[in-house]
């Protein structure tokens, strides 16, 4: 390791809790922003974390070690968490393909995109659906469709409170499409850690929105976007 290297390592603060994770923190600090975790390093770290969740599980007074339904659980939760729940973490954010729009400047709209999180505080899930639109500037490009399913995913996978994750979609579109004339974001999630402790209560929902350039100061526009959401209800 070279000098500048160590430094640079040495600077590196850990990510926040809904950021990528510091393992690839540090590996695009230090050979680059493209750079990826290999499948080994990955492997390091669900070994690491099955050990410690092994730990963790002993300190709550589990035998698991000796129960043949849970001996290999802490793998499987770290594997879990590596390559599903928290898969955003340890990948760069997805290539997104833009095309020129051709003049096109209306709203454009895709909802119900599925969403799976989990929720900073509690780590339980957080289900629901997505709902976003953006207005192209006249000479500007749109994205691929299927390309916000990826963003929404790539976000989703990270882990975050809701909050965060609205602002997190919405930012990302809003720097893609720089010259946009506004954005808007609505996220619909039923949050596991409200069902399953604290209140118990089934069958609340949460709802949280960023909206930006018309979407927040035209009504007729913002009244269109939810008109868009309440077809995609109604089929």
């Amino acid at each position: 390791m070279t000098e500048t290297e160590r430094k640079n390592l040495e600077l590196v603060k850990a990510g926040f809790a809904n950021g990528i994770s510091k393992q690839l923190e540090i590996k695009q600090q230090i050979k680059g922003p493209d750079s990826i975790l290999t499948p080994d390093e990955k492997q390091s770290i669900i070994e690491s974390a099955a050990h410690y969740y092994g730990e963790f599980l002993t300190a709550l007074g589990v035998d698991w070690e000796n129960d043949p339904n849970s001996n290999n659980t802490p793998k499987r939760v770290a594997k879990a968490y590596v390559n599903d729940l928290w898969a955003g973490r340890y990948e760069k954010a997805p290539d997104i393909t833009a095309f020129p729009s051709d003049g096109y400047d209306g709203m454009v709209f895709e909802g119900g995109i599925p969403l799976t999180s989990m929720c900073s505080h509690h780590h339980q899930t957080i289900m629901g659906k997505v709902h976003v639109a953006y207005i192209p500037g006249k000479d500007s490009k749109v994205i691929g469709l299927s390309k916000l399913n990826r963003l929404v995913e790539h976000f989703g996978r990270r882990g975050a409170i809701q909050e965060q994750l609205t602002v997190a979609i919405h930012n990302s579109i809003n720097t893609i499409i720089n010259d946009n004339k506004g954005v808007a974001v609505m996220i619909e999630a039923t949050h596991n850690c409200v069902q399953c402790r604290g209140v118990k209560h089934g069958g609340a929902s949460m709802k949280t929105s960023k909206l930006t350039g018309a979407f927040k100061d035209d009504n007729a526009t913002r009244a269109e976007f939810y008109e868009f959401i309440k077809g995609y209800y109604n089929g």
